[in-house]
């Protein structure tokens, strides 16, 4: 059952519309093999919050043994895993580093885990009095990436490789991890002893997992804008925009000039004059692997690691 879709943005980025491009193909691989399965749950980009904390699940799947969360990557030329479990990847034939995916949704599984924990005597039943808690229930991730992708699997550490599938084998690959057997199959397997949630647990972790997200009407989401002309036209009329930008001397906010040079993209201070370079680190992943680009009137940090795209100006 799918819970959640992927909400579609107007976007500009290249970057940023390949990543999308990515996590709807995922969806609709998942759709096509789940959309009616009465115990198996879908939330695609799942965002909560939890003691300060964010955290982003492109696919979040629930069922009755466990979890498994699935992390899309648009990756088209190739990619490596060396024995350090350090990522690179190619594009026009220049390989460059890239932020581990994995270690990526290991973070999000952590934060996950610990709402899940807390709020365990709201969402589970007690068994013969006592709590029942999350910690002996699976708990996966998988690493999807684009079916054009090369993947260097002879050197690549066997954990990771397990756990990397290009979109087309994603299906495959979960009903390996799930390992959901009908009645009758289950009745025969004595070896399987896996705890299992009850039918009302189930609804029970949907409902509470459903009420964090950061999920709006869609008549009030707040869109990306589209660049026409030169001039920044925004769809929805209550979104209001906050540069990312601000003077590296004085601090102003607003009162500059963008203007381009030899090392890139910046900003001139109309108070105090001083040049401040566009480019930052990503404001979701934090990696300095972000590159400005520019349509328009309108400039966006684009992230070659978590493949975010941020409107800079």
């Amino acid at each position: 059952m799918i819970l959640k879709d992927v909400i579609f943005k107007n976007t500009i980025s290249p970057t940023a519309k390949a990543g999308q491009d990515q996590e709807t193909n995922v969806a609709f691989y998942l759709r096509r093999a789940f959309k009616d399965h009465p115990s198996i749950f879908v939330i695609n980009d799942f965002k909560f919050t939890h003691n300060d904390e964010t955290a982003q699940i492109d696919h979040l799947i629930i069922y009755p043994f466990g979890f498994v969360l699935v992390e899309s990557k648009s990756i088209t030329g190739e990619v490596k895993v060396n024995s350090f479990g350090e990522w690179a990847r190619s594009f026009n034939g220049k390989w460059s580093g890239m932020a581990s995916p994995i270690k990526q949704v290991e973070l999000q599984q952590r934060l996950l885990r610990e709402i899940l924990f807390e709020n365990s005597h709201k969402i589970l039943t007690k068994v013969l009095g006592l709590q029942q808690y999350f910690g002996f229930r699976r708990w996966d991730n998988i690493c999807v990436v684009s079916s054009n992708a090369i993947i260097d699997r002879e050197s690549m550490p066997k954990d990771v490789s397990e756990q990397l599938v290009k979109s087309e084998f994603l299906v495959d690959k979960l009903n390996q991890v799930m390992n959901i057997k009908n009645i009758v199959g289950r009745l025969l397997s004595i070896s399987d002893t896996r705890p299992k949630f009850s039918a009302n647990e189930l609804t029970s972790i949907t409902e509470f997992l459903m009420s964090q997200a950061k999920m709006q009407p869609k008549e009030r989401i707040e869109k990306e804008f589209l660049v026409e002309e030169k001039t920044p036209k925004y769809i929805s009329s209550h979104t209001k925009f906050t540069s990312l930008l601000k003077c590296k001397r004085c601090g102003e906010t607003s009162d500059y000039s963008a203007l381009s040079g030899r090392y890139g993209y910046y900003i001139k201070c109309r108070k105090c004059e001083t040049n401040t370079a566009m480019k930052m680190s990503c404001g979701h992943c934090q990696s300095t692997n972000a590159k400005v680009s520019k349509s328009g009137e309108t400039y966006f940090l684009d992230c070659g690691d978590c493949e975010s795209s941020e409107r800079l100006l």
